[in-house]
């Protein structure tokens, strides 16, 4: 029996669905059973959307105060107590889980296996390097626990409804560090979907030119109910913030559709949207490397095609 101790991720209100995609990911190994750890203040809500992840057997509730924040140093001492009687931890390859999952590594003295793509055995896997340009297939040992990150980017989310998970609640006995204590976030508010689960993503890139240009994709963006990213060339130049940034640098994200406009399509960005079902990409370029992966092609000054497009759709 391989047991499965699954990290969620969530707000307090919602499960982030990279969550379901781990469950995914561990339901491919052979003889699984999977469990799903949440960390928070008050997890009622979030237990049970997780307890109706169909392949899920227990949803284990550590609630404390201190966990009201999800903040790596005081989560991973927990997490490792409780991964005590489990084969393997994951988390997701998300800010979140690329943060949290190495201290728990160094914690259990455990090899870190990082962004699983795909399974072959319990204990081997394959995964990507050179910025997605080659894949290797790792394979640990089976006499140690096995720590890793779900490129989550690689698998479709499990079904969120049918499971019939236990929840448990869990009280541990760890000491928690001082030193790290929460002070405050700051995100941009916006009514978009988020962009690492969004189904849409319009993306710009140095060709928008300002950061005050970049409204024209917001306002594309908001007609078609997408999310808003950047490529790494744009957020240097200014034009948008850091968390919009797509690429090997910045967010890795599949979604349903990707819109790249005024973006030259260099490898590193490539490497964040490979996963993608169709991706259309609009240059004035005609040799741009975008072309060479889009499905769909318009070459022509996105400032006369994206007005044009957002008319329309708009109706």
């Amino acid at each position: 029996m391989n047991k499965i101790l699954i990290v969620g991720e969530h707000d307090g209100k919602a499960l982030n669905p990279a969550t379901a995609k781990c469950v995914t990911c561990a339901g491919g190994i052979p003889d699984s059973e999977i469990d799903i750890a949440l960390f928070g203040a008050d997890t009622a809500n979030v237990a049970a959307q997780a307890a109706a992840i169909a392949g899920v057997k227990r949803v284990l509730r550590i609630d404390r105060a201190e966990n009201q924040h999800p903040l790596a140093a005081i989560i991973a001492p927990q997490l490792a107590a409780l991964a005590a009687d489990y084969t393997h931890v994951f988390g997701p390859s998300t800010s979140f889980g690329k943060d949290l999952m190495p201290r728990v590594a160094a914690l259990l003295g455990a090899p870190q296996v990082s962004d699983l793509m795909a399974v072959e055995a319990a204990y081997r896997f394959r995964r990507p390097t050179y910025a997605g340009n080659a894949i290797v297939t790792v394979e640990a040992s089976p006499e140690r626990k096995l720590i890793a990150t779900v490129r989550v980017a690689s698998f479709e989310a499990a079904a969120g409804s049918g499971g019939t998970g236990a929840i448990e609640s869990k009280t541990l006995s760890v000491a928690l560090p001082s030193h790290t204590r929460y002070v405050g976030a700051k995100s941009g508010s916006t009514d978009r979907p988020d962009l690492q689960t969004a189904a849409r993503v319009v993306s710009g890139g140095r060709a928008l030119g300002s950061a005050e240009n970049f409204k024209l994709l917001f306002s594309f963006a908001d007609k078609i109910g997408a999310a808003v990213g950047a490529s790494r060339a744009a957020v240097d130049a200014g034009y948008a913030p850091n968390e919009m940034q797509v690429g090997q640098t910045g967010k890795i994200i599949s979604p349903e559709m990707y819109i790249a406009i005024g973006i030259s399509g260099a490898i590193q960005h490539l490497t964040g949207i490979k996963d993608a079902r169709t991706i259309v990409a609009i240059n004035k370029d005609a040799e741009a490397p975008i072309f060479e992966v889009a499905d769909v092609g318009l070459v022509g000054d996105l400032f006369q095609i994206v007005p044009e497009l957002e008319r329309l759709v708009g109706g």
